[in-house]
């Protein structure tokens, strides 16, 4: 069979939604069903929204199946018997709040390099294991955003027996296991074993194989210092022997004894496979194990606020801090983009992709001009962001959300965005509910990046302050001149001709607007913020009377 592109399988003239041509490819290879889609990484550390693609990826594939009438099952492999190779900079707990190594039994990592996740104790303490934590924080995140997916253990598939056959086959085939390696891997030699033991003494994963005994199902080994990028992992030099279930494949048979273990039909991955892995895979894939590779799909990585996101660096935004900012329908759409462009996730300008799904709704509801192929994008993939489209739905603009959680009333958060026509009269409780929902998660956008939503209105009680004469004169003008009803535009502007009349500096007067308002020299626009208030507060603020 010709092998599959992992760069063009999401792409086609004839669709305009990505999900729906990798779906056709699959469709193309006559499945059975369960149809089964396929993610995967190892629990190293703290998962960020990077780690998702895993999930999201293929979620918008399975969800195109579905809808052609297949059943699918999603798995995400949980790599957990690789080893501990570093210790992280940081972890997360079950909430996914970041600590740091010092807030832990941080110790307990350092005295278990090389050692599976699985047998690492939880720094956290409330899990199983260290890979056990971090697979179940994953768990979590898919739960949350609303993906069903079935996380399969390696140990657990390594100790119930699944990769004994595949683990095997590989060792009964070695000359060709090292024919087809020897290609993409340098280190590569005749004494090459695609086994790993793991020593019975200290628990590390090693390399040292120094007999294979198939009729008696064992390996027998020495336990030798391992490489981890620059540094060396000392073994204990113990000789032993263990079964094929007390060890594990090298990462490049383990992925494709995956694909056979699990029947995959499709799988996405990031492009450091594509370079790397994939083409191995494909090879090890039929000329050691005979079987077909599942269909391919390489997806570009993301950047946070234009670098790189990298766990070991701690540059990471994970999905539960995602979701204190978003909804979970905004973070997916995120994902349903096209997958072979970079784009930056940019907490500073999230405001932007909020907007952009907000449209993205009206696309689909017809609400707004737009061009066939968005139109059909919009009809395909919105109804896989929501749990349900809802005519009804109702979405106040990110930024006026933002500036909504200026204040703790809820009920004046409702008064305003009515006034300001983003709550519609006849609007649904349920529908009205949700829509103020988003206030609290612009406000901690505010909140986080410090813009210029991040200001808080004192309106139970005012602030402690002390103007001159002039001052006070000007400002009982100004309620004067709020009190005959005019609008924020028409505020801002006299604010700027009461001070010209005073002969108060421009900034002096404004800081005293803020300063009654909000405790603070600084701002938001002042006069379309008043404007948007109920009238007799802000009369009665401006006269210094509560």
């Amino acid at each position: 069979m010709t092998a599959i592109d992992p760069y063009g399988v999401a792409s086609s003239t004839k669709r305009a939604f990505w999900a729906d041509a990798v779906a056709d490819v699959i469709e193309q290879r006559d499945p059975e069903n369960p149809i089964v889609i396929k993610g995967g990484v190892s629990p190293s550390g703290v998962p960020h929204i990077g780690h998702f693609n895993e999930i999201l990826r293929g979620y918008f594939v399975a969800e195109a199946l579905r809808d052609r009438g297949h059943e699918v099952r999603q798995v995400f492999t949980a790599d957990d018997k690789d080893a501990l190779r570093a210790i992280p900079r940081t972890l997360a707990d079950l909430d996914g709040t970041i600590v740091g190594l010092g807030e832990v039994d941080a110790g307990a990592l350092g005295r278990n390099l090389g050692k599976p996740y699985t047998d690492i104790p939880d720094p956290f303490g409330c899990c199983d294991s260290y890979g056990d934590h971090f697979t179940n924080l994953l768990a979590r995140h898919a739960e949350a955003v609303g993906v069903p997916v079935e996380f399969v253990s390696n140990t657990d598939r390594y100790e119930a027996g699944d990769f004994e056959p595949l683990t095997r086959h590989v060792l009964e085939h070695a000359d060709e296991a090292r024919e087809v390696l020897a290609k993409y891997q340098q280190k590569v030699d005749d004494d090459y074993v695609p086994f790993v033991p793991q020593c019975e003494n200290c628990g590390m994963l090693t390399e040292g194989v120094t007999e294979v005994d198939l009729d008696a199902g064992t390996v027998s080994y020495v336990c030798t210092d391992r490489e981890a990028g620059d540094d060396t992992i000392e073994g204990c030099g113990h000789e032993g022997t263990v079964s094929l279930r007390e060890g594990k494949l090298p990462w490049r048979f383990e992925w494709p004894a995956q694909w056979d273990m699990l029947g995959v039909d499709f799988e996405p991955f990031g492009k450091d496979h594509a370079e790397g892995s994939w083409p191995s895979g494909v090879d090890i894939a039929r000329n050691v194990f005979e079987i077909e590779p599942p269909v391919p799909m390489v997806y570009e990585w993301f950047t946070l606020d234009g670098d790189a996101l990298s766990s070991s660096a701690g540059n990471i935004v994970t999905v539960d801090e995602v979701l204190e900012l978003l909804e979970p329908e905004v973070f997916r759409y995120f994902f349903a983009k096209e997958p072979l462009k970079q784009r930056d996730f940019s907490i500073e300008n999230l405001d932007q992709l909020v907007d952009e799904f907000d449209r993205f709704e009206r696309v689909y509801f017809d609400e707004v001009e737009a061009d066939a192929d968005e139109r059909e994008r919009a009809e395909r993939a919105y109804p896989m962001l929501v749990d349900e489209p809802r005519e009804e739905r109702i979405r106040i603009p990110y930024t006026f959300a933002a500036v909504l959680g200026m204040t703790d009333d809820p009920d004046l958060r409702e008064e305003i965005a009515r006034r300001e026509g983003h709550i519609p009269d006849d609007a649904p409780a349920w529908a009205v509910e949700d829509a103020l929902g988003r206030v609290e998660r612009a406000r901690e956008w505010a909140r986080r990046t410090g813009n210029e939503f991040d200001y808080e209105l004192k309106r139970g009680s005012m602030p402690d302050v002390d103007f001159d004469a002039e001052t006070e004169q000007a400002l009982d003008e100004l309620a004067d001149f709020v009190a005959a009803g005019n609008d924020g535009e028409a505020i801002q502007g006299e604010i700027y001709e009461t001070a010209k009349r005073h002969d108060i500096p421009i900034g002096d007067f404004f800081s005293a607007g803020y300063r009654l308002f909000f405790d603070d020299d600084e701002g938001p626009k002042l006069g379309p913020f008043l404007g948007k208030l109920d009238r007799e507060f802000v009369v009665a603020r401006l006269r210094r009377e509560r």
